[in-house]
């Protein structure tokens, strides 16, 4: 199975680059876990409507780049379906039961995500309405991920 993150911006705080590897070194003995960052576009503090409609679609043209046909994608929205961790675990079981061996979850960037990133997605997923910085997110996703193969084998790490 390979787990796939494509991520806009890089990660520059040293402590969640730990965490995340830590994860990622948990997580190869299930799959094969990549992270790919694309570039965020540069765009001053306030915005027009139009101005923030192009940096997305710049941004989300750069994911849609980095995402195969095959893949099986979640995309990070606010607005997605919240999963408890046991309903996840089933939901990536399932997946793998039914041939997706590839799963991709996006994190956009600051703004959000490009509709058309949305449509290519095969579902959102929302960890809650909170507004989180991408960098955590990055973090919590991949403990979620780790979580979910826990479960899924039964271990006690959920409890």
């Amino acid at each position: 199975m390979n787990i796939k993150l494509v991520v806009v911006g890089k990660l520059k705080e040293r402590y969640f680059k730990q965490g995340i590897a830590e994860y990622a070194k948990r997580l190869s003995r299930f799959c094969k876990f990549n992270i790919v960052e694309v570039p965020d576009e540069k765009a001053p503090e306030s915005l027009s409507q139009s101005e923030m409609d192009q940096v997305m679609a710049k941004e989300g043209a750069h994911i849609l780049d980095k995402i195969k046909e095959r893949e099986y994608v979640y995309a990070l929205a606010i607005l997605g379906q919240e999963r408890s961790s046991e309903e996840f675990a089933k939901e990536i079981a399932d997946l793998t039961t039914y041939g997706h061996s590839d799963i991709t979850f996006v994190i956009g960037g600051s703004l959000g995500l490009a509709p058309e990133v949305l449509k290519r997605a095969d579902t959102q997923i929302s960890f809650g309405r909170f507004t989180l910085p991408h960098q955590l997110m990055r973090l919590v996703l991949s403990e979620q991920i780790y979580r979910a193969f826990m479960i899924n084998e039964g271990s006690p790490y959920h409890k």
